[in-house]
């Protein structure tokens, strides 16, 4: 397969700049497994769905990661972590002039980073500062808007770039899907009969890096940790059991559910992944999958095409396009369907 092969044509108006004036308030597309896309509302959801269907949220909290210092030779560094190691090391992406050297420091407010080496396009970083690199990043950090969010990032987006389920610190991108809901929908699902569980992926700055080759083949995934615990896998194991639906919110969930479940049946585990979802791929876990439109050419939108069906979802971005949905982390939802053998 071709990364040429998962482009579309987005007219660049359609990329929402600022949230909906309220979470539930955005449009959802539904794919049936079978029949034509309906143009609904995110709070038609729970008519969607079926008492005793399981809806897993991805419970990682985005820290404000995106800095902006100095070398000492005062050539400017801008960082946007990709993950906290431990409490003094971290792995970052740095935008600079010149390639800082091993051994450099970036200066950021009256702290320093001391540059400890490269991992392809990531720096490996040491906090030199008192006290740990996460305490000084709730500090100095700002909120790591993606780059097609064109405004600096205010106390809105402090806010609204958090899911409700928003508890585990490590991601540096919100896992999107799960913008959309709030306590009203949550109410509206619970008076449904569906039930709720989370997991823990923390979203990576990779998530937004474009592939750079057109062989996928030869693409390679950035790690991203994850975590899931007994009592979900009971969960999905009773739904299963029940004849009910496993329904992922977002890709980030579906990735950690597939990853977990690559090696035989489901267990509760903590471990990173690197899984490439591309048409072809075998689902074992979910059945249903609620996410944002992604960027053409993504493997995000690899992974919803392998599991919707290539063709099926182009012709359902394309719709989409028609019918002036918002795009991407700020824009409007689909709800999809396996489709039916």
């Amino acid at each position: 397969m071709r990364r040429s092969d998962f482009h579309y044509e987005l007219p660049e108006e359609l990329i929402a700049q600022r949230p909906a004036a309220e979470r539930s308030a955005s449009r959802l597309l539904h794919l049936p497994a079978t029949g034509a896309p309906q143009d609904l509302a995110m709070r038609d959801l729970p008519t969607l769905l079926a008492p005793g269907d399981l809806l897993i949220f991805n419970d990682t909290r985005v820290i404000p990661a995106r800095l902006f210092g100095r070398k000492e030779s005062g050539g400017r560094v801008e960082i946007l972590v990709e993950r906290v190691i431990d409490d003094r090391e971290l792995v970052a992406q740095l935008g600079f002039s010149k390639t800082p050297k091993p051994g450099s420091k970036i200066i950021v407010d009256d702290d320093a980073f001391t540059v400890l080496g490269r991992d392809d396009d990531l720096f490996r970083l040491r906090y030199e500062g008192e006290g740990s690199a996460m305490t000084f990043l709730e500090r100095a950090g700002r909120t790591p808007l993606p780059p097609y969010i064109h405004h600096s990032p205010d106390d809105q987006d402090a806010e609204r770039y958090q899911t409700l389920f928003a508890k585990q610190p490590g991601a540096v991108a919100a896992p999107t899907a799960g913008l959309h809901f709030d306590e009203p929908l949550l109410g509206a699902l619970r008076d449904r009969g569906v039930n709720v569980g989370t997991l823990t992926l923390h979203v990576g700055a990779g998530t937004f890096q474009p592939i750079r080759v057109d062989d996928l083949s030869q693409h390679r995934m950035h790690a991203e940790r994850y975590q899931i615990s007994a009592t979900l896998c009971d969960a999905i194991a009773a739904t299963k059991a029940a004849g009910r639906r496993v329904v992922a919110v977002g890709t980030t969930v579906t990735r950690a559910l597939e990853s977990a479940a690559q090696r035989g049946d489901l267990a509760p585990q903590s471990s990173e992944t690197r899984l490439f979802i591309t048409p072809g791929f075998e689902f074992r876990v979910v059945d249903a999958l609620v996410t944002n439109f992604h960027l053409p050419e993504s493997t995000l939108l690899m992974l919803v095409c392998a599991f919707g069906g290539k063709e099926r979802m182009l012709d359902a971005y394309r719709h989409a396009v028609r019918q002036r949905y918002r795009f991407f982390s700020y824009g409007d939802a689909m709800l999809v369907e396996r489709p039916s053998a």
